[in-house]
């Protein structure tokens, strides 16, 4: 799976996936923080994670899957970078600089991350003077959602005034392997791979006969619904990109639940987004008649597999309910059908979904890769989903790096592919949800307005469960006329956001 991403890597689709992170520097020493300080404090700390130090080294003609090397020529001022918003240094102008950094390729011939610190955001609002921020890329070969946590927790303290580790760091750069010695390591796996494959298929006929009974016990369903139409985000891709999103208060996301109370927190999200889309592609004339779909990854990495490398992940197809313009309507929809997609899952076993992945030949999977993109087959082709919908919740308390709070993880940003040219991340933070996305610049020149769609849609899902809950108290008549009033939302403020 970690090879497949670096089989996908092309100009216009480069495969990392980073974040925006905010900071206030007021709770480190003296009130401030230098680039030297961010420099001195990631340097001390690389020993708590395997991604830091570890290149890819590809195998010739693809003939193997890549291996990881501790590189030798490994060097930190590289990997991370300056930059300044010019004046006034508001939320659209670091939109744009996060995109531009995004759209660029990361250089696979060194440890395949870089952050960019990026100063002047005196103009973002909801943030205090001095703040600044994290661009992070990180190729999606290395890491999947869960482990970029992992990487998040090695790069950030619970306290400001937190020392470094106190185990020593033993790391050791290793010898780049030559052509000749790759090609032999390839020799050898080729020959296994029959046994490889012969093994995955007998774990596999479980799964099949597990996805046989529960057809036949009616535990889920094969739908139509789980059918995506074409929509303009289904094509060709451009290398440019936009980001954007929207901070949410917590509790109110999980107020929502209310007309639902069985609904989880990703039930309510797939529906906000659901009815964006809905808002957005009406808006164009542009909507389809069924429902579009979004790929939801699914972590399947177990507890002692909490720091390795690489992608520990399934996924399952989730309707959006585009279709329904009513949002209790629309909740109600997607819980129904997220279940339903869940029961499927877990009946052929989403560990065992991962499995398969591994017995693919690195080489058939560059060529259609390849091919995939050369021939333009998005157009033609029917794409199995038509957005991702990823969810990864973070961390609970605020956290520190360089002493300076982490205010918010304002974004988070998703690699796109031909075919896929809008993906989704939810993610949490202390009492904060955020909502954002990565889209082909092209195919949505106007991110704001569908930013604008993701609040829109929000907002009415949050008065649906208010009315809900005040209905039981008031006269029959006045619920008919009375408008619930949204509760003021302190992050809110940041709502009117533009980017280009």
């Amino acid at each position: 799976m970690d090879s497949s991403f670096v089989a996908l890597e092309s100009p216009n689709s480069p495969m990392h996936i980073g974040s925006v992170l905010i900071y206030n520097p007021a709770t480190a020493p003296g009130g401030f923080v230098r680039f030297k300080d961010i420099l001195q404090f990631i340097g001390s700390r690389m020993q708590l994670s395997r991604t830091m130090r570890q290149r890819l080294v590809r195998v010739p003609f693809d003939l193997d899957y890549p291996y990881w090397v501790e590189d030798p020529d490994f060097d930190l001022e590289y990997h991370v970078r300056h930059v300044a918003l010019p004046k006034p240094g508001d939320w659209r102008q670091l939109c744009i600089q996060a995109a531009r950094i995004h759209a660029r390729p990361l250089d696979l011939n060194r440890p395949p991350w870089e952050f960019t610190v990026v100063e002047g955001l005196d103009a973002v609002e909801g943030y205090p003077p001095g703040c600044f921020a994290f661009v992070t890329k990180v190729h999606h070969a290395a890491i999947d959602g869960m482990s970029g946590i992992d990487l998040m927790e090695a790069l950030h303290t619970l306290t400001p005034d937190a020392g470094p580790p106190s185990k020593p760091d033993t790391w050791k750069p290793e010898k780049i392997p030559g052509p000749v010695e790759l090609l032999g390591k390839s020799y050898i796996n080729a020959l296994l791979n029959p046994l490889k494959q012969a093994q995955v298929a007998a774990k596999a006929v479980p799964g099949v006969a597990g996805v046989i009974r529960g057809l036949i016990a009616k535990d889920f369903k094969l739908s139509t619904d789980l059918v995506p139409p074409r929509t303009r985000f289904n094509r060709t891709i451009s290398p440019h990109r936009v980001v954007e999103g929207r901070t949410f208060d917590l509790k109110e996301f999980k107020a929502i639940r209310a007309l639902l109370p069985e609904a989880k927190v990703n039930d309510v999200a797939i529906a906000v987004i659901g009815g964006a889309l809905h808002k957005y592609l009406s808006a164009k004339g542009d909507l389809p008649k069924a429902t579009m779909t979004a790929m939801a990854p699914i972590s399947v990495r177990a507890t002692d597999e909490k720091g390795d490398m690489g992608n520990q992940v399934a996924a399952m197809i989730a309707p959006l309910g585009t279709h329904i313009a009513d949002p209790a309507e629309r909740l109600a929809y997607v819980y129904s059908q997220t279940n339903n997609s869940k029961a499927m899952t877990n009946a052929l076993g989403a560990r065992r979904m991962t499995e398969v992945s591994k017995v693919n030949p690195l080489l058939y999977m560059a060529l259609g890769a390849q091919l995939f993109s050369r021939v333009s087959l998005a157009h033609r082709l029917a794409m199995p989903f038509n957005t991702v919908v990823t969810n990864v919740p973070g961390p609970p308390v605020h956290i520190y790096s360089s002493g300076a709070r982490l205010e918010s993880m304002a974004l988070s940003l998703i690699c796109l592919t031909d075919g896929l040219g809008l993906a989704h991340v939810v993610q949490s933070y202390v009492g904060e949800a955020y909502i954002s996305f990565t889209a082909c610049r092209d195919i949505m020149p106007d991110p704001e307005f569908y930013s604008q769609c993701l609040q829109d849609s929000f907002d009415e899902l949050l008065a649906a469960a208010r009315a809900l809950e005040a209905a039981p108290a008031a006269a029959p008549a006045a619920k008919a006329k009375t408008k619930p009033k949204a509760k003021p939302r302190a992050k809110a403020a940041r709502a009117p956001r533009e980017n280009a």
